[in-house]
């Protein structure tokens, strides 16, 4: 259902970098590009994840309450791509672990403040 997600930036050279790295991790590479914007996506069919500088000219902030969790196919990757948002400058909101049954995520929030996880159901 979700076609795609953009966070807002303040600093695109930053961000672009932070996602280049991360979501190079599994596979996603920049699919669509603009002066304002830039969308990582693993296959131009598949949902996708962008970072926006903001149209209305004001800065980005982050959302209360606001995340994007992204879906993968078992804890090891889960754990990966945690590792790697971490060495790239990302703050923990929460290591990898069960979540309550078989709900496995890690919480992380971006060089911008975004609220990101990733997840699989193991």
């Amino acid at each position: 259902m979700i076609g795609y997600v953009t966070l807002g930036t303040n600093d695109m050279p930053r961000a672009a970098a932070f996602y280049d790295a991360l979501l190079g991790e599994i596979g996603a590479s920049r699919f669509m590009e603009g002066e304002r914007f830039i969308a990582w996506a693993v296959s131009p069919t598949q949902p996708s994840l962008g970072v926006i500088k903001p149209y209305d000219g004001k800065a980005a902030t982050v959302g209360n309450g606001t995340m994007v969790a992204m879906v993968m196919d078992k804890r090891e990757k889960v754990d990966a791509l945690y590792a790697k948002a971490m060495a790239l400058g990302a703050t923990d909101e929460g290591p990898p672990g069960l979540r309550g049954g078989n709900f496995y995520a890690a919480y992380f929030r971006d060089l911008d403040g975004n609220k990101l996880n990733f997840f699989c159901m193991a």
